[in-house]
């Protein structure tokens, strides 16, 4: 059991508020005299009609205020006992339990999403507003956006790992002979004109046992035919495939990737992105959980696979916090647990360092050739992993062909020492000048670690300095405490520094590449387009032709990784600064793209301006001018690559003897220390017994008794009946009839639920229907109703969450409310929560804004440990607000639209504040004042008494606030926000026919 202190302190303070509220209630209507010692002798004022039966202030007596506050005190004590209750739940358990089985499964895991992303929307909103200083731009609503972009970013990598781990899924057999079967396959985006596509070779088959390298410039169309492969790009990226793509068996247009999750594993790039939940042990699990499979057989799998990859000292760290490297062993991890047949890793090298890349490919290395998996890796740095490679891919221009490791369209690149020992040319760039920076004992430190430990840095104008170590070393925060320094740091420097962070796809604030050039040169002064000219030159196209044209059309995030990254560097030195700090410049670049930026980072030193960068790359950072070395914090000069060279050097080893060895496909060439016999699952036969072989304890839509499916064999059917069984007209009209009725139930049991919610918050106004004798019981029914109406409510709408996109979206945006909410705390109504849950439901429809409201209002209720019996009123408020946003007319213009929002949003601000007035109001006033709620009352006294209660209240402060923080929201920041919404991959999974053998050869002609 667990105690967090939090919960308790919050309950505490709300109690006190709310004795002290029902005290000052007491003074300003007239309910605070009594029989004892006068305090205040205050004049009594009587309103005019129709408040003629309130009266305001009076005489104040020590009994009168004792009695308000015992009167309080029942209610403040069952604030506290909810706080204590908050106090000691261990609410990831509480998720995680939920989310395994039950009715609320789907939303118990978006609200498992939730709690997971939390923590990360506060770095994501510092790294947020410091590329938005980088760029010289002040914070504010604009910020919001980049944050958005990043999270539903967040919101659809999770997503693809939920569908990739089987959420929702069959598990079908694979064949573990035929992990990848190609035969004239074309895949690809659009349709008419604008379709483009990657033909692969005529016929292409990947046995397992083997590493496939798949290599070719940036954005080439490496990770589509990954994801091709997985079945993300038919089935959630809106993509097409034409021919016959067979994935372990199975025809991949037509089996949506979560019911091959236990054949296939994938990690996608990025894989810190994509974890779903807060810790390494959870993570690797994650598809297991899913399955339903027996918690102790979950831990006992978990260990063995973080055994064999070298995770076993993560288990117990939180995902937040991996390296880079950490990341991918976990991701890595996480992709094999079920051993699957085929693997598909997606530039796992990316982001490491030279002995983290070894580690990796080592890894792979063994997956393929020892445990017996199908490993195509898509991958930049073909050096790397050469040696170990049995196929290279090579996309060139829309085709896919094999090629040998080590010729030149494989993107191999030069040996390293080579590349140190050569000499250097600078063409016409001369010696470098005076120095144009100098900063002298730069410290910086992140909470009690020292990050950078007393730096000295001088740079010279027109040289090239590399900064090189380790993942971890302390590089990023050095360049960023050069690029922004601290009140008190000892910089000079000779004009602007300009700073390329490694997030750099926080840079961008427009919705088009084009706009993203223009406001660059607006902010430099330039008058002629030189950050597209510059773009255009690092992609190698022509800035007239239409493949330019096409994507300065496009979304900034829409691009691939190496094209954001050129784009973010041609957009910071749209400024021509003096100093020029780049964090990992080639990350996601192909050779050819990485030699387009070295241009242009010698172009940009040859006009005398000084450049520094934070590199992995060994062949990179040898052409630098000279090198410092950082480890731990600690900056020194040091002869050009020392640790990364001598990595690159075990690596280039480890890659010789790796070609020297005989990794040929047919069986008799394998060597004997290494024998391969791969199981019916693509195993090994040396490992453990698979986990589905044990008994699971998932439910039967998620099981993988084979006694559940659908037989093929009419005989195993058992008799078939006479009648209507065999009429198939009659067979499809009952069927019919059948589904209208259950899609009816739930629609019935979701309307009695929100009119039942609805009459419980008017209950003071319809009490008065019920006989005398049962005023009492009308409160207590209220407050027991309206939970039993969110239960019902969710149970019925948690059947919409069984896609994997949705439950992601869910999660994330209702993290973002939440974190809002939070924010919004104690600033009298100067709250944006409203903004979300209007867009995001006018954006996906009543049902999910419904939703989002509640799971807003759940988790941060939960987070904060002021989960109480207002709670479900405050879900019920909030869901309300959502659904009818998407329950507005579609047909209207953009500008016409965000009008519209806006009245809506206003309205919404004041009919929250007065549903949520109703029912509380006899509560918080209590008996003896001036507008106390009277049962035997006519309605219109009662009315009256509300209304002024609410004036008072809410309705012009908190309320008036909300509804102008709402209006401002929608105008500033309704129209970008509403597109990134819309731009998000559909909520829902499709499905694709196979083309038929004809238009498959006319889709290859």
């Amino acid at each position: 059991m667990t105690f967090r202190p939090g919960p308790l302190r919050a309950a505490a303070i709300l109690a006190a508020g709310f004795v002290a509220a029902r005290v000052v209630y007491r003074i300003l209507f007239h309910g605070a005299d009594g029989d004892g010692f006068v305090l205040l002798d205050l004049p009594a004022v009587r309103l005019p009609s129709p408040f003629a039966h309130v009266v305001l202030l009076g005489p104040v007596t020590v009994d009168g205020l004792w009695d308000a506050a015992a009167s309080a005190l029942p209610i403040a004590l069952t604030i506290l006992a909810f706080g204590v209750v908050n106090a000691l739940v261990d609410l990831h358990r509480v998720f995680a339990r939920a989310s395994r089985r039950g009715p609320l499964r789907g939303v118990a895991r978006a609200l498992a999403i939730a709690a997971a992303t939390l923590p990360s929307l506060a770095d994501g909103a510092r790294a947020v507003r410091f590329a938005q200083r980088l760029r010289g731009e002040r914070g504010g609503a604009r910020m919001l956006l980049p944050l958005l972009e990043r999270t539903l970013e967040r919101a659809g990598a999770v997503a693809a790992a939920l569908e990739l781990r089987g959420f929702a899924g069959r598990g079908l057999d694979g064949d573990c002979l035929a992990p990848v079967q190609a035969e004239g396959v074309e895949i690809g985006f659009g349709d008419g004109a604008a379709r483009r596509g990657i033909r692969l070779p005529s016929s292409l088959a990947l046995p397992a046992g083997t590493l496939t390298l798949v290599a070719g410039p940036t954005g080439s169309g490496k990770s589509t035919l990954l994801r091709a492969v997985a079945g993300l790009h038919t089935h959630t990226d809106g993509g097409w495939i034409a021919g016959s793509l067979q994935v372990v068996g199975h025809e991949r247009a037509t089996v949506p990737p979560r019911d091959l999750a236990q054949r296939v594993g994938v990690v996608l790039q990025h894989p810190r992105d994509a974890f779903a939940t807060e810790r390494v042990r959870d993570e690797i699990g994650l598809s297991l959980e899913l399955r339903g499979v027996a918690p102790v057989l979950v831990t006992a799998r978990v260990a063995e696979i973080a055994d064999r990859v070298g995770a076993t000292a993560l288990l117990d760290r939180p995902t937040r916090g991996l390296s880079a490297g950490e990341a991918t062993l976990v991701a890595i991890a996480a992709a094999i647990v079920e051993h699957p047949i085929l693997l598909l890793v997606d530039e796992p090298l990316a982001d490491l360092d030279a002995a983290a890349r070894v580690r990796i490919a080592g890894l792979l290395d063994s997956l393929a050739h020892e445990a017996g998996m199908c490993v195509v890796v898509a991958e930049h740095r073909v050096h790397a992993l050469a040696g170990i490679a049995d196929t290279v891919l090579r996309i060139d221009d829309g085709a896919i062909a094999a090629v040998e490791p080590d010729e030149p369209g494989s993107g191999r690149t030069a040996n390293v020492r080579g590349a140190r020992d050569a000499p250097r040319t600078h063409g016409m760039r001369p010696e470098p000048g005076t120095p144009v920076l100098h900063a002298r004992e730069i410290t910086v430190r992140h909470g009690d670690a020292v990050a950078v430990a007393g730096a000295d840095v001088e740079l010279r104008a027109g040289e090239i300095v590399a900064l090189v170590g380790p993942n971890g070393a302390g590089k990023s925060s050095l360049l960023a405490a050069l690029a922004l320094p601290a009140r008190g740091t000892d910089i000079e420097s000779a004009g602007r520094v300009a700073l390329v962070p490694d997030a750099s796809d926080d840079l961008f604030v427009s919705d088009t590449v084009a706009a993203e050039c223009r406001r660059a040169d607006r902010r430099a002064g330039r008058a002629e387009p030189a950050a597209a000219i510059r773009f255009a030159g690092f992609l190698g196209l022509d800035p007239d032709g239409p493949a330019f044209a096409a994507r300065m059309s496009r979304h900034p995030r829409d691009l691939s990784a190496g094209e954001r990254r050129c784009l973010a560097l041609a957009i910071q030195l749209a400024g021509a600064p003096r100093v020029l700090l780049v964090d990992e410049p080639t990350r996601g670049l192909d050779p050819a793209a990485r030699d387009l930026v070295w241009a242009a980072l010698d172009s940009l030193a040859a006009t005398g301006t000084a450049v520094l960068v934070a590199t992995h790359e060994p062949e990179f950072a040898a052409r630098a001018d000279r090198a410092l070395t950082m480890n731990a914090g600690v900056l020194t000069d040091a002869p050009f690559v020392t640790q990364d060279e001598r990595a690159a050097a075990a690596r280039e080893a480890r890659n010789s003897a790796g070609a020297q060895a005989s990794r040929s496909n047919r069986p008799e060439l394998r060597t004997p220390e290494r024998p391969h016999r791969p199981s019916s699952r693509g195993r090994d036969l040396r490992e453990s017994p698979r986990v589905d072989d044990l008994a699971p304890t998932a439910s039967p839509s998620v099981t993988q008794d084979r006694s559940l499916r659908p037989s093929k064999d009419p005989q195993e059917s058992g008799p078939v009946h006479s009648g209507s069984a065999n009429r198939p007209e009659l067979r499809t009209r009952n069927t019919a009839r059948r589904r209208r009725r259950l899609k009816a139930l739930p629609v019935a049991a979701l309307a009695a639920a929100n009119l039942v919610a609805l009459g419980a918050f008017c209950w003071p106004l319809v009490a008065t229907a019920v006989p005398e004798q049962a005023y009492a019981a009308v409160p207590i029914a209220a407050l027991a109703l309206v939970p039993l109406a969110a239960l019902v409510v969710v149970a019925t709408l948690d059947g919409s969450v069984r896609s994997a996109h949705m439950l992601a979206l869910l999660g994330t945006l209702a993290a973002i409310g939440a974190a809002v909410r939070i924010a919004g705390t104690g600033v009298g109504g100067v709250e944006a929560v409203f903004i979300l849950l209007i867009l995001a439901g006018r954006a996906y429809g009543a049902r999910f804004g419904m939703l989002l409201g509640m799971a807003t209002i759940a988790l941060s209720t939960l987070i904060t440990g002021t989960f109480g019996p207002w709670t479900p009123f405050q879900m019920f408020a909030c869901a309300w607000v959502g659904a009818i946003a998407g329950l507005l007319p579609r047909r209207i213009s953009r500008g016409a639209e965000i009008a519209m929002l806006s009245v809506y949003g206003v309205v919404a601000s004041y009919a929250f504040g007065l549903l949520m007035n109703l029912w509380f109001w006899p509560f918080a006033v209590g008996y003896g004042t001036g507008i106390s709620y009277d049962g035997s009352a006519p309605l219109d006294v009662n009315l009256s008494s509300f209304l002024l209660y609410s004036l008072v209240t809410s309705t012009l402060s908190w309320d008036t606030l909300r509804a102008i923080t709402t209006v401002i929201g929608l105008v500033v920041v309704g129209r970008p926000i509403l597109a990134a919404l819309r731009r998000t991959k559909p909520l829902a999974t499709r499905t694709q026919p196979v083309p038929a053998p004809r238009e498959r050869a006319s889709a290859l002609s």
